[in-house]
């Protein structure tokens, strides 16, 4: 699912205008982003925590030359860690749906 069509489907389950969603939307992704540069976390109780990582630098190889070792630079990385509401979700046995159910053969 890419964010067009998230913003279809709160779109219709919450019953409100799409360009409305898609503010919502937008501010929620700078909102994350700002707090994420400024070293803090968003926490969505059940679903999961959005937190930034420092990635300290190391050596490395060259790929296109493995012999030839190579400084990576020091890095700060987004991190997300799954509640356990959307783990014990994605735990549970998906319900199969007709159009997936294979036919038997004869």
């Amino acid at each position: 699912m890419n964010k067009a069509d998230l913003i279809n489907k709160l779109s219709e389950k919450i019953n409100l205008p799409k360009k409305q969603v898609e503010d919502v939307l937008s501010g929620f992704e700078e909102m994350t982003m700002a707090t994420l540069k400024e070293g803090g976390e968003v926490t969505l109780t059940g679903f999961g925590t959005f937190m930034a990582k420092d990635r300290h630098a190391r050596m490395g190889v060259n790929p296109q030359k493995p012999e030839e070792k190579i400084q990576i630079p020091a890095v700060r990385v987004p991190k997300f860690k799954a509640g356990k509401a959307l783990k014990d979700a994605l735990k549970e046995k998906p319900v199969a749906t007709p159009a997936a159910t294979p036919t038997p053969q004869a």
